[in-house]
């Protein structure tokens, strides 16, 4: 349409340019000629009349592309708004489909945000315990740091084991014995082998001295501290612990830790050989769990074996009575045989009544005829006077 206008403006400047040169020509062919100026006058007039009908030629085409155009126009908003409509519908289902992903994601996410809730709830939990078992931890080892304490921590552990494998009736705590040693422990086993003694105490500075030692002087200088340890403590209990007469030939090293039981029977194996020969075993909470289980089996089979006198007089007990019911269901077999006898003559007697009283009744049966009854009567009737 713009196109159409500038062509029609092109046009008509055009004609406007050339009117204005016709109308100088013919100025001044006026002033030069008349008959110029007459001729001129046709000639513009003649040309007049062609710019008019091109005018008129071009106001046509300019009505024809005006209707054009509108046509156009009016196509273009159709399509237009065609297109407007389909793109509202594929913006409605687009936002459908965005509404509802929009859902699921605020569903997921609120799902995702409640999981996250609970698992921070429970790591809140985890690191509350670890909380705790720092302080516990940190407890400990203010106990392990005294010695007393740390004694009376073992004993705690070394009773509750003894609480878990044994009966009441098979150990004691605290025991005095005749040299007036207390026994933290003792195991109460019948002779042979007699009560053993358990000793909970153990000397862990020179452990820790040796787990804490920086460079191989001090390794070394533990080392020596941690053998000279034990070593005395071995003797102590073998010394104090083991008595002729009264407990057994040997005695227990109870070691809280299994740490300490690892390291001796790792690295310090000739301490492991002096316990032997100083008939002192050294163990630790599982295998002191393990030697109890076995006592309590010993314990169990000495129990059977004082019983075994009380079953064997129950059994002998047992066979007195089976004899008497033998002897006592053979007499009451004779008993039935005699009965059975008995029986057999009374059935025997029964048949012979039963034969009598038939023969009775057939006796009877012909005294009911007239003759025999007329006959009966005369021969017991007396005669009249």
């Amino acid at each position: 349409m713009a196109l159409t206008q500038i062509i029609i403006a092109a046009g008509v400047l055009g004609l406007f340019a050339l009117l204005g040169g016709m109308l100088l020509l013919l100025i001044r062919g006026r002033q030069r000629d008349t008959r110029l100026a007459d001729e001129a006058r046709r000639v513009a007039e003649a040309r007049a009349t062609s710019l008019e009908q091109t005018i008129a030629q071009l106001v046509g085409a300019q009505s024809e592309i005006k209707g054009q155009v509108s046509t156009l126009s009016e196509a273009h908003i159709n399509a237009q708004a065609r297109t407007m409509k389909v793109l509202e519908e594929r913006f409605d289902g687009i936002s459908g489909k965005m509404n509802v992903s929009l859902t699921e994601s605020a569903e997921k996410t609120a799902k995702s945000l409640g999981e996250l809730t609970n698992r921070l709830s429970v790591i809140d939990e985890a690191q509350k315990n670890i909380t705790e078992l720092s302080g516990q931890v940190v407890g400990l080892q203010h106990i392990l740091d005294n010695k007393q304490a740390r004694g009376a921590f073992g004993e705690i552990q070394m009773e509750d084991i003894f609480r878990n494998a044994l009966p009441p009736s098979a150990y004691s705590f605290q025991s005095t014995l005749s040299n007036g040693k207390r026994a933290d422990g003792v195991i109460l086993l019948p002779n042979p082998p007699g009560p053993i003694v358990v000793d909970s105490k153990f000397p862990l500075e020179p452990y820790r001295a040796l787990r804490d030692a920086e460079d191989e002087a001090a390794l070394a200088q533990a080392r020596r501290d941690f053998k000279q340890a034990v070593k005395k403590h071995i003797k102590d209990i073998s010394e104090k612990y083991i008595i002729t007469g009264e407990t057994a030939e040997s005695a227990l090293m109870f070691l809280p830790s299994e740490a300490v039981y690892a390291e001796l029977h790792a690295n310090f194996v000739d301490l492991v050989e002096d316990s032997y020969r100083a008939r002192v075993w050294i163990v630790s909470p599982t295998t002191l769990m393990a030697t109890l289980n076995t006592v309590r089996a010993v314990l169990k089979d000495v129990a059977m074996r004082e019983q075994a006198h009380l079953i064997q007089i129950q059994v002998g007990k047992m066979m007195g009575d089976v004899e008497r019911l033998h002897k006592r269901v053979g007499n009451l077999q004779k008993h039935f045989s005699q009965a059975e006898g008995d029986l057999r003559d009374i059935t025997t007697s029964a048949e012979k009544v039963l034969r009598h009283g038939e023969k009775i009744d057939e006796v009877q049966l012909e005294a009911t005829t007239p003759e025999v009854v007329s006959d009966t009567i005369s021969l017991k009737t007396p005669a009249a006077p």
